[in-house]
């Protein structure tokens, strides 16, 4: 399940987007909302405490701070499509080589920690479907043919599961695992606040996100 689920996710959701072409940006946003706040509560609740009660705290945090700068590097490679942001451009409609390298590293980097950690599958799920959407969307808005459209979402969606993979190879290594670990957190801390404080427009707080934003942190805590 770990390997096939998140590729599945992204599939599902480039058919989706595909077939039915939705427009609604309020129902996109509180989507994004949602994921966010499912995913900084398994970070919250799982994540951090797991980390800081194996190693020298620290070092544990001088990871996570590295996490936090690495995913901000890829966001300037990405203008910010990890957490929602694609932007196209009106001259041009070919799709920047730097916006998927950027995509994929991250998606490699998501799945690091997912062969440990159930409530975590969860959360990427729900991230890769709603971030799968809105670059679905953002294919057929660049007017990108069906095949090479499949073929960019194909290489996306198989990433995280590479990332899964390949820890699979390291588990003789704990202290590394636990490193890499510490560094994916930085990557999800940063991500998933900064959905939650984006993803509305003028960055506004309103009462159907706080109330979807309350959903994601109460499922988190309750069934995962």
């Amino acid at each position: 399940m770990v390997l096939i689920a998140p590729f599945l996710a992204v599939l599902l959701s480039f058919f989706i987007a595909n077939s039915f072409k939705p427009k609604n940006k309020n129902i996109i946003a509180l989507s994004l909302s949602f994921s966010g706040a499912f995913l900084l509560s398994i970070i919250i609740f799982e994540l951090l405490p797991k980390v800081y009660t194996s190693s020298d705290n620290k070092t544990i945090g001088l990871f996570i701070a590295l996490g936090i700068l690495l995913q901000i590097i890829l966001e300037f490679l990405s203008k910010g499509a990890e957490h929602g942001h694609f932007h196209l451009d009106k001259k041009s409609n070919s799709i920047p080589v730097l916006l998927w390298i950027s995509l994929s590293i991250h998606a490699f980097v998501e799945g690091i920690p997912l062969e440990s950690d159930s409530g975590l599958l969860y959360a990427i799920i729900i991230h890769k479907l709603v971030i799968a959407f809105i670059l679905s969307m953002f294919l057929i808005d660049s007017q990108t043919s069906f095949v090479k459209s499949i073929c960019l979402i194909s290489i996306f969606a198989l990433m995280t599961p590479l990332g899964s993979f390949t820890m699979e190879y390291l588990n003789a290594y704990p202290q590394l695992i636990l490193a890499l670990n510490s560094l994916v957190i930085g990557v999800l801390l940063h991500i998933s606040t900064v959905i939650l404080f984006e993803s509305s427009d003028g960055h506004k707080f309103n009462i159907k996100k706080i109330l979807v934003i309350a959903l994601g942190i109460t499922i988190a805590y309750l069934f995962v």
